[in-house]
């Protein structure tokens, strides 16, 4: 198949947006670096802990909010031993992780000027269990950013029709290169375009979905069954403790993530 064209423009002006934000935000950065004479790891890691609360919600939502949430609860939208059910269960434990890390972590590891969430594990057990923790974390977050890619180039594949390596190699490209150049400052007001972008394009989206002959009415596929059983989600009594086990294990294992707490 040939390559999409105006879908590649349309990428092209996508990734060029996101850069020039993350190139405008570097900027930014090193100006207020130099304001406040903050280090060089805390403006990187931090952003010098004074992000406005409008940026710090966006880039809050985008911690989970990102290419593998949005694929991830479309399939499981899709999949009738799931549905809408266990899709409302994963959106509110990923809630629930904000409010436990808000109230539990956030004043303290503030007050007490901490940059990563392993520092009080360095505190109170000391550098060789630290060194442990952060491999795991290490690993926790290489699998995190390969999943995000994976479904970032997976849409793109199947939008631009290119092999799906190379639309994965370029978006980790331009993701490393306004990271490198910003630190938290670049991923944040990025996070700000990006979400933006793909709200007003999923709900672009919606009208010709709606009037697409191939498609039914969603409210009567909700509950009843047409091409495959109701996706409203019907999970049987054997499953509420798996889902009860799931819940608590996103919300409670998202306390792990650096991200999460740095943001």
């Amino acid at each position: 198949m040939a390559v999409n064209i105006p879908g590649l423009i349309a990428m092209f002006f996508f990734y060029l947006l996101v850069l020039g934000t993350g190139i405008w935000a570097s900027f930014k950065s090193r100006k207020e670096q130099k304001k406040t004479a903050a280090t060089g790891l805390d403006m990187a890691l931090l952003g010098n802990r004074r992000i406005n609360w409008v940026v710090g919600i966006f880039t809050m939502t985008a911690t989970w909010v990102g290419g593998g949430f949005i694929n991830g609860t479309t399939e499981m939208m899709y999949t009738p031993s799931m549905g809408l059910t266990w899709t409302v269960m994963i959106i509110a434990a990923y809630s629930f992780a904000f409010i436990v890390g808000g109230l539990t972590f956030a004043k303290p590891m503030r007050e007490k000027n901490f940059v990563t969430m392993l520092d009080p594990f360095r505190v109170k057990y000391g550098k060789v269990l630290t060194a442990g923790l952060c491999l795991a974390s290490l690993i926790v977050d290489v699998v995190w950013v390969t999943a995000t890619l994976i479904g970032l180039g997976g849409t793109m594949s199947v939008v631009l029709d290119l092999p799906y390596s190379v639309c994965i190699w370029i978006s980790a490209v331009v993701a490393i290169i306004y990271t490198l150049l910003g630190g938290l400052y670049s991923v944040a007001y990025t996070d700000v375009m990006q979400l933006t972008l793909i709200f007003l394009g999923l709900y672009t989206c919606v009208p010709f979905v709606l009037m697409n002959p191939s498609t039914l009415d969603i409210s009567q596929t909700l509950f009843n069954n047409t091409l495959h059983e109701p996706w409203i989600g019907a999970p049987g009594l054997d499953k509420i403790w798996i889902m009860i086990d799931n819940f608590l294990f996103l919300a409670l294992g998202s306390q792990g993530y650096q991200c999460f707490h740095r943001r």
